[in-house]
């Protein structure tokens, strides 16, 4: 709260505080050194200034006694530096020709002819800082030192200054017109360690009417105001409230922004704790970072240093391979080499005998052998079969591009799991055995979301089940119980992992149905109208008409009104699953269970087989009514209100839709939403 405290100009605690126009405070001697001059005044103030004149003490003091008539709270300022280094020169005769800037905003106002006394004086503040002086047992400081100002030991009370010695003796010494002046121990001085709490406390004064206290407040002015200012018409025309009201009253409204200043005080001390942890995690997760890409690097050295060991294997053979060539073909040439050479030897000896029919014996044989013999030294036989060179090339330009362009593709920002999903209260509902849930992520958290998963329990309070995976906010889930209650919840998961689950929701569904007919599920030459609520069939042959709902759980009723009846055709009602044939009467197949009816008797069937016949019909203007009970796994009906027949049929389990099948000569409507019926009869099932 120190700031609060401290005068914006001399950088201490308040002393003497005036309001400003715009609301912000000064301190009132702080206030008489940053008076400036308008353009009329300028001369005299800027002679001053300039130094050229001749300006002792004495002038200083009879401009104070003239300040201080004018404004009312004038006293005598020396020559001085304030505290930030400002030159202060004495205030000039305060009159219209002057004005303040406000140090904070910089708003400026010209002065009337009450000077600083128009100014009203902020006696609240001035009984704040009091306190808090007294509780922090501050020490005075003195208000003429430049820098790291020193503990007071003196106090003008005529100057309104607390001097320390040196800026005593300096600027304030006990001579000339200012031996008058009367110092004071700063515990003695009523703004000192001491303040003028009592004066504080004192009922304010109305800055236009001194002997006047406050009484009213004026709300078109938005100021307090006394008796005197409403006779004086001031603000006759203006709203004015008690005094005592509206400081309740604002004292009420200042409480209610303070709650929602304390609610964003508490969010950014949670902020500051996140960024707190967040510089830890960025700390951590550097060195973890810095660890990976250590031991990426390693990594690629290693698979390198195993790259060289296969190249330098491959090098050795190519190297083995090619001397074993040569050698073996060194061999070779030697050992042709010496069977030649020998065969040349003995050829020579041969031509030095001079036994023609000796020669004539070997000879033919010897040329052939001599002829083979230089065939054998052919051109390629005298050829190295290898090169020296090896026929291998590393090229390595690719793999060095690849480690210069070796860089990071992409910034990792999720350093933690998503948190906490918060659900949509105001747009969940239910309709039906239908739920809609949405929620939304409110952290503050930059973390990206990769999806959401939403899980709802089986209706009964058992374990959870995924219906939802994603990244939509809103699902809607079909299928559920009637008259149950769900439990949802929701979680947000990203690739470092799972957040936790959001709070739970309860959603309730409908305790009845309503539903209307299905055009989706209908046969082609199905009719409907009246919002799908009414159909009739555009051929002779029966077609099959589904329900909107699907029924698994619970008790449920619905009824259909017989609005054509003609040629006593034999319509059916009853239930079927979703995959009914739609072609033909309801209930010839294993998949629908029904009631055929006509206008003298009826006849329940499943799987065509047809059974307990019993009297009775519809005819126009009829109601039958269909009870599946899914809680008892029972199908009852009722026509016209009363229970015709036993119980149809038994043992049903499974997810079941209502069903009707008609031609053209009928025309029903459904009725949903209703109580299910009392005084059901118990009849045992029997063969007809």
């Amino acid at each position: 709260m120190d700031e609060e405290l401290k005068c914006p100009v001399c950088g201490s605690f308040f002393r003497d505080p005036i309001i400003l126009p715009c609301s912000h405070n000064v301190c009132l001697a702080c206030a008489r050194n940053i008076i400036v001059q308008t353009p009329e005044g300028e001369g005299a103030l800027h002679s001053r200034a300039s130094g050229n004149s001749d300006y002792d003490y004495l002038d200083m003091d009879k401009m104070s006694m003239y300040s201080e008539t004018d404004s009312g709270y004038g006293s005598y300022t020396p020559c001085l530096k304030s505290p930030n280094g400002v030159r202060v020169f004495p205030p000039a005769p305060v009159h219209r020709h002057c004005s303040i800037t406000c140090p904070l905003c910089h708003r400026s106002v010209s002065l009337d002819e009450r000077g600083l006394r128009g100014f009203p004086r902020n006696r609240l503040l001035e009984a704040i800082v009091c306190r808090y002086q007294q509780s922090r047992s501050v020490s005075v400081k003195c208000q003429l030192c430049d820098r790291n100002p020193v503990e007071a030991t003196v106090m003008c009370e005529q100057c309104d200054v607390f001097y320390c010695t040196p800026c005593q003796q300096r600027c304030h010494p006990s001579r000339g017109p200012l031996a008058k002046h009367r110092l004071v121990p700063p515990s003695q001085a009523p703004g000192g360690n001491q303040p003028q709490m009592s004066a504080a406390r004192k009922m304010s004064t109305c800055t236009e009417h001194d002997l006047e206290n406050y009484s009213m407040y004026c709300v078109s002015c938005k100021t307090p105001v006394c008796y005197q200012c409403l006779e004086e018409s001031k603000h006759g025309q203006h709203d004015v409230k008690a005094l005592g009201a509206m400081w309740k009253l604002h004292k009420s409204q200042l409480s209610q922004a303070l709650n929602g200043v304390s609610d964003k005080a508490k969010d950014a001390k949670e902020f500051l704790v996140q960024l707190k942890n967040l510089l830890q995690q960025i700390q951590e997760n550097g060195v973890e970072f810095e660890a990976c890409l250590v031991a990426q690097c390693d990594a690629l050295i290693d698979a390198l240093n195993r790259q060289k060991a296969k190249l330098l294997t491959k090098v050795t053979k190519e190297r083995e391979y090619k001397l074993k060539v040569v050698r073996d073909q060194i061999t070779h040439c030697t050992m042709k080499l010496r069977q030649t050479t020998g065969l040349m030897e003995y050829c020579l000896e041969v031509l030095k005998e001079n036994d023609p029919s000796g020669f004539l014996q070997i000879s033919d044989a010897l040329i052939k052998r001599v002829q083979s013999s230089q065939e054998q030294w052919v051109k390629g036989a005298l050829e190295p079969k290898v090169c020296p060179e090896f026929d291998l090339s590393l090229n390595s330009e690719p793999l060095l591009q690849s480690v210069h362009q070796l860089d990071f593709i992409q910034v990792k920002y999720s350093f933690t799991v998503p948190p906490a999903p918060e659900l949509q209260l105001e747009k969940c509902c239910t309709r039906n055995n239908s739920a809609t849930l949405a929620w939304r992520i409110l952290s503050f958290t930059h973390c990206p979301i990769e999806g959401y998963v939403l899980e709802l329990d089986d209706g009964s309070g058992g374990q959870y089940r995924e219906v939802y995976v994603g990244k939509e906010t809103v699902c809607t889930v079909d299928g559920l119980h009637f008259n149950s209650s769900y439990n949802a919840r929701v979680k947000a998961y990203n690739s470092s992992g799972v957040g936790p689950y959001s709070k739970t929701v309860i959603l309730k569904t409908s305790d009845v149905a309503w539903f209307s007919f299905d055009p989706s599920s209908a046969h082609r030459d199905i009719v409907l109208s009246n919002e799908n609520q009414t159909v009739t069939c555009s051929s002779y042959d029966d077609r099959v008409v589904l329900g909107t709902a699907a029924f698994s759980k619970g008790v449920h009723y619905w009824e259909l009104i017989v609005d054509r009846y003609d040629n006593h055709p034999d319509p059916a009602f009853g239930i079927a699953r979703i995959n009914t044939m739609k072609d033909m009467m309801l209930g010839k197949d294993d998949k629908a269970w029904a009631m055929y009816v006509d206008n003298n008797r009826s006849w329940f069937m499943h799987n065509n087989s047809h059974t307990n016949r019993a009297e009775g019909g519809i005819a126009k203007g009829s109601t039958v009514g269909i009870l599946l009970d899914l809680n008892k796994h029972t199908l009852t009906f009722f026509i016209n209100k009363e229970q015709h027949g036993p119980v149809a049929f038994e043992n049903l389990d499974g997810v079941f839709m209502p069903a009707v099948s008609l031609n053209r000569n009928v025309q029903v409507t459904l009725q949903t939403g209703l109580e299910v019926p009392k005084n059901l009869k118990q009849i045992k099932l029997s063969g007809d």
